[in-house]
């Protein structure tokens, strides 16, 4: 079997098919300012070593909560929100496949059969629509055709190379995207679930406190039947306990709307939901440190600005692209017979080769609107880039000063409760003993009771600033690892 050289013409179009140019500019991530070596709120915040009993990306097991673990289980699998943004990441890794199908050529298959007929005695011309071995046929005849073809647009210009670097680029910000939707959901479990706990230590410690109340109001009440107490006393014991009564019924509505809250996160009915009362930790966890650099690459939202710069990049060498011309290549093979048996034959084949081109030459300044338009949007997104790196930085410097000053507050209110206990109790063994006035009992109770919740609020926010450092640094302290 002999094989045909290749034209002159058809070995320039390969090679210049495989060098074609792009014309994007060379993509480099926007610069910043200088980046500090450590967090202002927190100058000894360095690098760590991770702890080897948390999974990479599972903070969530620092709060050492197997609930909180299996809602957070939970999220992934069924949070409807982080469901629409994988079905956008699918969509976006099947636009990549689309775009680089554009490399390669398309073809096609046509068949038919076609019978034809005159009212007279008249010769018809049937073919295969394309003009090129059309026959020509006496009424009544039946033509049977086949044919092949194929069309190719070579990337001489990079134009659908840009386009795909464009798409990956969508596709690679869309999956960043998505980590960002998880982490967001995953921290705002994390902070209900938390908050739900500090109301039912609060309310826990409301029920003791209404107990107390009750008992108070017995011993008054007895105190004025004998004529040793006064009937405001008694109407005072009264209305403090209906106030802490009140106010434990308040903690039970807090409460659920945390709860229907969580349910919605993790995908449920919050009318079918149900989050049983748990036990309720003072521990605060210790949340690992990074470095400053290390936000860049960490934070999901960040690597999903720095794609979409990226994908500004290369819309720029799509535009540029518009301003020379198209080639198109096109062949096919065909066959046009009257009989299936013959319909395969030599005899009855056609074929042909086309090449196309095409150029725009006056538009009245459209292309380089169009590229305008895309260079504007590149330094649009690396402007949106540069100010999620500093809305980062913001993030973690406030999250930093909330832990420090929340440690100092929640160890002063802790002190507080103690004292204010202690004169409770003190103040209550004064008037049973007729030394003060019951005014001074009331007092000190709303004084005792203020201390005790804010102590509790003080701890449950030292957890959820250390929930919202965690979501601030990423969500992820280990290092990534190539392949990961």
């Amino acid at each position: 079997m002999t094989r045909t050289k290749p034209s002159a013409a058809a070995s320039a179009i390969a090679l210049l098919a495989l060098a074609g140019c792009s014309f994007a500019p060379a993509y480099h991530r926007p610069p910043m300012a200088t980046i500090p070596a450590s967090f202002k709120e927190e100058p000894g915040w360095r690098a760590a070593t991770p702890s080897d009993a948390v999974e990479r990306g599972q903070w969530w097991l620092l709060f050492n909560d197997p609930v909180l673990d299996e809602l957070e289980r939970k999220v992934v699998v069924s949070n409807q929100n982080l469901a629409a943004a994988l079905a956008a990441y699918e969509q976006a890794r099947a636009t990549v496949r689309e775009q680089r199908a554009a490399f390669f050529p398309t073809v096609d298959l046509q068949a038919g059969a076609t019978k034809v007929g005159s009212f007279g005695n008249q010769t018809v011309t049937i073919g295969n629509g394309s003009g090129a071995g059309d026959v020509t046929t006496t009424s009544g005849s039946q033509r049977y055709t086949v044919s092949i073809g194929a069309t190719w647009e070579p990337d001489l210009w990079g134009q659908i190379r840009n386009t795909v670097k464009q798409a990956s680029a969508n596709a690679q910000a869309s999956k960043a995207n998505l980590v960002n939707a998880t982490l967001s959901a995953q921290g705002e479990v994390a902070l209900n679930y938390v908050q739900l706990r500090g109301l039912e230590a609060q309310k826990a410690m409301l029920d003791d406190t209404v107990k107390a109340y009750e008992r108070q109001l017995t011993i008054t009440t007895n105190q004025y039947n004998q004529g040793v107490a006064q009937r405001t006393d008694v109407l005072q014991a009264e209305t403090t306990l209906r106030n802490a009564r009140a106010s434990a019924a308040d903690l039970i509505r807090q409460r659920a709307i945390l709860e229907h809250a969580i349910a919605v996160l993790i995908g449920e009915n919050p009318s079918t939901f149900t989050l049983p009362a748990g036990s309720w930790s003072r521990a605060v966890p210790a949340v690992p440190p990074v470095l400053p650099a290390s936000l860049l690459e960490r934070r999901p939202d960040i690597a999903s600005a720095e794609r979409s710069v990226a994908a500004a990049n290369a819309a720029i060498g799509i535009q540029r692209a518009a301003f020379f011309p198209t080639i198109g290549l096109s062949g096919s093979l065909g066959s046009n017979s009257s009989t299936l048996g013959s319909l395969l034959s030599a005899a009855s084949s056609v074929w042909s080769l086309g090449l196309t081109g095409a150029l725009t030459l006056l538009d009245f300044g459209a292309r380089s609107a169009r590229v305008s338009e895309a260079r504007a949007a590149y330094h649009q997104a690396a402007a949106n880039y540069r100010q999620t790196v500093l809305t980062a930085f913001q993030q973690v410097e406030d999250e930093l000063a909330a832990i420090r000053i929340f440690a100092d507050i929640s160890k002063e209110r802790v002190a507080a409760t103690a004292a204010a206990n202690r004169v409770e109790a003190l103040t209550r063994n004064q008037y049973l003993a007729g030394t003060v006035a019951y005014t001074n009992v009331v007092t000190v109770e709303a004084t005792a009771l203020s201390a005790r919740q804010a102590e509790i609020v003080a701890i449950v926010n030292q957890q959820t600033a250390a929930v919202s450092l965690i979501q601030a640094i990423g969500g992820n302290w280990e290092p990534v690892h190539e392949g990961e």
